[in-house]
This record gives structure tokens, sequence and C-alpha cells, in this order.
């Protein structure tokens, strides 16, 4: 079973998420996304298995929010992913992946289901 965590190693959301999945006798791919940002094909991908839209991956609450002008009601579904490319630290997270599903680990717990 091949298990991706998109972990931020200063998050402790993040950390406990990936405890879990370790004491669950799971060591997963790491990606650290601040260093290493998704592009927007694979947002795509990330949304489609969380059911989500973009701005419901995004940390509105994050200064680069505003500053970036993310908050625009105008803006497309493509500007809302370059945003998350460019600012990546606006994505949610801990997201992990197992199996063509997802999973946001807040509470961390909530990953155990896709495994």
């Amino acid at each position: 079973m091949s298990v991706t965590i998109y972990h931020n190693p200063r998050c402790s959301k993040s950390r406990q998420t990936l405890q879990l999945l370790r004491d669950n006798g799971v060591e997963p791919t790491i990606i650290e996304y601040l260093k290493m940002p998704p592009d927007v094909a694979t947002l795509e991908q990330l949304l489609n298995m969380l059911g989500l839209e973009p701005r419901e991956l995004m940390r509105k609450k994050e200064s680069a929010y505003k500053e970036a002008g993310l908050d625009a009601t105008s803006l497309s579904r493509a500007a809302l992913l370059q945003g998350m490319v460019d600012h990546p630290q606006l994505i949610e997270r801990p997201i992990v992946v197992c199996g063509g599903k997802a999973a946001i680990g807040r509470p961390p717990e909530q990953v155990l289901s896709i495994l």
C-alpha cells in the first residue's frame, strides 16, 4: 500500500498525522509541500479525491490569502489554483493520499478512513 503525506514539519497536526500513520505501520512518502509545492495538475487531482473546491482547501486566515488578493470572489478556479502553487502555505494540511483517495488530517484520525 502506497501512502503519501503532504507534510509541514512545523505544523502540529501534520506531525501528529505522520506519527499516527507510523503508529499504524505505515511509512508514507513524505512531500514537504512548502519546499516542493504541488503543481496545478496535482492540486486538481487532490481536489477531486477530496471532493473539494479550491477555496475549501485554502487556509483563509493566513495573511498571504488577502495579501495575494485571493479573497476576491471574482477569481477563477485557475487563478485560485495558481495562488496555491505560488503560496503553498495556503494549502490546508496535512493531506494524505492512499489508493486513489485523499483525506485531510484535521483531526489526524480522519486519515485512517482511507487506509
